[in-house]
């Protein structure tokens, strides 16, 4: 029988009341309209760069919110300080937890991961409900090249560099949202040059810290922003790399592959 596992590094907030959908509707930069099915989207600085991203499901008259745990207290100020008079609540949901699948067939009442179906089947349900499966779900992810809040960190990245694109994660069609004008701006003019690669380490060592850049020839290419061991993330200009053909990469000397994901076909 299929079973799911809880992602202990998640947590929950709920935003409800009268005006919950307008209130987030002007705020995230993917569409409310669909949230039913499951979303993915993030809240952004006015100047376009990616403060918090997370998972969104409209259930049982309010949105319910599937954030990184360590995150939760700082997203909910920082929707606290957007609320101002809207009649809404922003709470924390700690009599629920995020279940996680990759069989879908586990989690009946689940919706399919928006970003890209083969992360599996999520859901809410009652805190305590089953083993921790944090460790399996990261390495399922990094076998895909997603990347996560951790990754971005806050303020650091432009919503498209990130894949937030690729991964469903931004409307271009439904209006205005804190940090919208930039990322049409980007959208439009294609000035979107970087994409957040996988970074693996050529050998058994773990790839350098957070910092580090990665150079190919003479051409620098980017610098690690997350790590786990022999894999992590690095923010990479696509022309550079094009432009450093078949030149290995390394990092402070540490040979290093850069891996452009299936799913970022579409970037050039």
């Amino acid at each position: 029988m299929a079973e799911f596992t809880i992602l202990s590094d998640r947590a929950v907030l709920s935003v409800s009341g009268a005006e919950a959908q307008s209130f987030l509707q002007g705020l995230i930069t993917n569409d409310t309209a669909h949230a039913e099915q499951g979303l993915y989207a993030a809240l952004l600085t006015p100047q376009g760069k990616i403060l918090f991203d997370f998972l969104l499901l409209a259930r049982d008259g309010a949105y319910l919110i599937d954030c990184a745990a360590d995150q939760r207290a700082a997203l909910q100020k920082r929707l606290t300080l957007y609320r101002l008079r809207a009649k809404v609540e922003v709470a924390p949901r700690d009599d629920l937890a995020i279940a996680w699948a990759k069989d879908p067939a586990a989690l009946p009442d689940g919706y399919t991961d928006p970003r890209l179906p083969a992360l599996g089947t999520r859901a809410f349900v009652p805190a305590g409900s089953g083993a921790d499966g944090s460790v399996a779900y990261l390495a399922h992810r990094l076998s895909l090249g997603v990347p996560e809040s951790t990754d971005f960190g806050q303020d650091r990245m432009f919503a498209l560099d990130a894949g937030l694109e690729e991964l469903h994660g931004v409307s271009f069609n439904k209006g205005c949202y804190v940090g919208q004008e930039l990322t049409a701006r980007m959208k439009h003019r294609s000035t979107a040059r970087k994409r957040l690669l996988l970074v693996e380490s050529a050998g058994d060592a773990p790839i350098p810290a957070p910092g580090t850049a990665i150079s190919a020839g003479d051409v620098e290419l980017g610098t690690i922003v997350s790590t786990y061991g022999r894999y992590g993330f690095a923010p990479i200009r696509l022309d550079r790399l094009a432009e450093a053909g078949t030149a290995p990469a390394s990092a402070d000397g540490h040979p290093v592959m850069l891996h452009k994901q299936a799913w970022l076909s579409s970037a050039q």
